[in-house]
Parts: C-alpha cells; structure tokens; sequence
C-alpha cells in the first residue's frame, strides 16, 4: 500500500478480521482490528428498512480531533487506513 504524507499507518483484514498486512501506527495492532470489526458487523444488524443490505456502505469513517481511520472493503479485505489530521485548517477566526 502506497505511503501518503499524512498516512501514520495501515491495516488490511480478511473477512475473518486476521490481520493480512499491516504497517506504521497500525502494525499487527489486533486491538483495532477487532474495534473496527465489531463496527462492521454492527453495521449489518442496522435496520434493513432504512438501509438495504445490498446497499452496504462503500466507506466507512471515524473520525477524532487530531486522526481519522478510513475503512473501506475490496476484494473480500478490509482495508483500514490510519491518517493525522492537520487542525490548522479548522482553528475559527475572530474579530
């Protein structure tokens, strides 16, 4: 997986959740392997009326002040990417 500038790491999981690769912040980290699993699964229990199962969701994000996970599923992995976020952009101005 190619490195971005404010890429601090990366997983990709089977459909099982086992790590297959991983590198940076996120090497072999299982623990938010399993977080991020759960999540996943939650989202199929979600109510089907709403959100059709064939639907799925195409990107899944979470975000916190200083870092994001993105989480997307191809190829039967899931492919998790760990990146810092800048807050300069988002510091209010007053006058």
């Amino acid at each position: 997986m190619d490195r971005k500038s404010n890429q601090t790491g990366y997983l990709v999981l089977n459909e099982e959740g086992a790590v297959l690769s991983s590198s940076g912040e996120l090497e072999n980290d299982e623990k938010t392997a399993n977080v991020i699993m759960g999540m996943i699964n939650l989202t199929s229990q979600i109510d089907s009326v709403a959100f059709p199962p064939e639907e799925g969701f195409k990107k899944l994000s979470i975000v916190y002040d200083d870092h994001c996970y993105i989480v997307c599923l191809s190829n039967k992995k899931v492919h998790i990417v760990k990146k810092s976020i800048d807050n300069t952009d988002s510091i209010p101005v007053t006058a």
